[in-house]
């Protein structure tokens, strides 16, 4: 009898409506928690967006995937071009960020590690803890060490595979337009190629591996603006959820290229026994080498190896499509009669004939108009509002020397990229993309003035600088973009030297979630083999 009550007691106060209520109250309680634990911008800082208090942080958090673009644009024009930081909203459960002027780059990019950290911006903004399950420094350092000294001689294999990969997705029919859509094509060559320095061959070729590889990057992207939205206390439990897809992406990774890692480990093993045997010079084999140099038994399993890859693969595949798309499209879609197209065909063809169709790093570097015409859809064309981001470490927080404002622990800094890309005062016309802006720039300077020598250096799409900040700046610069760099003019040599492309009326838009990029993926172009 008590049983039964007390059932019929517990049936008429849990009811669906007050389930709903009870579940909205704890969302609520749970997003006041956040709110109460992350720390607190300096007072002393003007802010975009809605200002602040608890109806205002609940507007912008409502508005921030649909405003966040022209809140910090907003910020850059009053206060960042004045010389002043200024407070940004962000996600629900995320601090708010400070966006520091241009004037300020160098304070902000010389402080070290244990006050603004790059690792930790990193492991929260993309939520390494659930996505990755490893951090990115122990490949980072690999690549520091060991692709510049390689890229060399890496050269040969990537322009085979970017012929290869080209001619498989474009195809070879010199009769027939094809309509192709730009990302899922580029995806298909990107993947091969940058697997070909990564893996090398039979990896790189394997569709199953190519595939599991793109899906995993995409399900880093989906999954943190997902994760964006939710308290911190529902992580637990959200995070593991989400990330399914990572995991039983990366599984089948693994289980294809577990033979081939471990393969590779023995070889090294006889290697180090005295044995003459050859291993590629990719990243798997450089992880191998940097693990047995720091003496770090652990990194020295197919599956941490396999695992190591993958910070590599997301930030390698994705960055160059969306680079290589943008640059499609504005080559497309600029005016016929500028000649852009033709101009970069007859340079790099004239390249490959004096180096008897091989390229080199110097014949790649040579490439000014190639370079030029990427490095400004770098500008006009960016695929991140804000990509520099530090997180202050330090106990006692950081203190600006210029404004005075402090910046206490657990508080992220952000640089305003586009604002900087689109200065009328660093860049005529901004908007406008120019595919030989620095071309130009480099012919009004004389090479042989020492000072006038360091300019023309920095207008190398390389080179990062506070104009140019598409692979950061300072100490923390992509370590990869020597590489990419010669990638994109690979790929684009190929296509424009064997491809007719139809002319774009009107360039497809990327549009915006917040801080994030959503390319027009629906986008196509018509291409045909020339008969050459």
């Amino acid at each position: 009898m008590a049983v039964a009550l007390s059932s019929q007691v517990l049936e008429s106060l849990l009811t669906p409506g007050r389930l709903v209520l009870l579940s909205v109250l704890f969302v609520v309680v749970s997003f006041i928690v956040d709110i109460s634990r992350l720390p607190s911008c300096p007072d002393s800082l003007p802010r975009v967006g809605f200002g602040r208090g608890l109806v205002a942080s609940v507007k912008n958090w409502v508005y921030y995937v649909s405003r966040y673009n022209d809140w910090i644009a907003d910020g850059y024009e009053k206060y960042n071009k004045k010389g002043r930081a200024f407070v940004a909203p962000n996600s629900p459960s995320r601090p708010l960020e400070i966006v520091v002027p241009k004037s300020q780059t160098a304070w902000m990019l010389e402080q070290p590690d244990r006050v603004l950290s790059t690792k930790e911006a990193h492991r929260d903004s993309l939520f390494n803890d659930y996505q990755f399950g490893v951090d990115d420094q122990f490949p980072i350092r690999t690549i520091h060490k060991h692709l510049a000294r390689n890229i060399v001689n890496l050269l040969p294999g990537i322009q085979k595979e970017v012929h290869a990969s080209i001619d498989d997705v474009y195809g070879t029919d010199t009769e027939n337009w094809r309509t192709l859509n730009i990302w899922n094509s580029l995806i298909g060559i990107v993947s091969r190629v940058t697997n070909r320095m990564l893996v090398g061959d039979p990896l790189c070729h394997n569709e199953e591996f190519l595939k599991n590889q793109v899906a995993f990057a995409d399900a880093i992207v989906r999954n943190g603006l997902i994760m964006n939205f939710f308290p911190k206390v529902f992580h637990p439990i959200v995070g593991p959820l989400v990330t399914i897809t990572n995991r039983r992406a990366w599984r089948k990774t693994y289980e294809i290229g577990k033979p081939v890692i471990e393969q590779r480990l023995r070889d090294m093993g006889r290697i180090d026994s005295g044995a003459d045997v050859q291993v590629p010079e990719d990243m798997l084999t450089w992880l191998i080498r940097q693990a047995k140099a720091e003496g770090a038994a652990e990194e020295l399993s197919p599956v941490m190896l396999s695992k190591r890859l993958l910070p590599v693969e997301f930030a390698a595949i994705h960055t160059t499509v969306l680079t290589a798309s943008n640059v499609l499209l504005d080559l497309a879609s600029s005016d016929p009669s500028l000649g852009y197209i033709d101009a970069i065909r007859k340079e790099t063809s004239q390249a490959l004939r004096e180096g008897n169709g091989h390229w080199t790093k110097d014949s790649l570097a040579n490439l000014h108009l190639t370079d030029s015409a990427i490095k400004e859809s770098m500008r006009v064309s960016y695929f991140a509002r804000c990509l520099t981001h530090r997180k202050v470490i330090a106990p006692e927080g950081v203190t600006n020397p210029t404004e005075g404002w402090h910046a206490p622990e657990g508080s992220f800094l952000t640089l305003d990229l586009a604002g900087v890309h689109l200065d009328p005062e660093a860049f005529p016309e901004p908007e406008k993309y120019d595919a030989f802006r620095f071309v130009k720039l480099r012919e009004q300077l004389d090479p042989k003035n020492p000072e006038e020598a360091m300019k023309i250096k920095r207008l190398g799409m390389v080179t990062t600088s506070p104009e140019h900040l598409t692979f950061s700046h300072g100490r923390h610069a992509c370590p990869g973009r020597f590489f990419v760099a010669h990638e994109l003019k690979m790929i684009l040599a190929y296509l424009l030297n064997n491809y007719d492309i139809k002319h774009i009326e009107k360039r497809p838009q990327n549009d915006w979630v917040g801080a994030t990029v959503i390319p027009p993926m629906a986008a196509t172009l018509e291409v045909k083999r020339r008969k050459i």
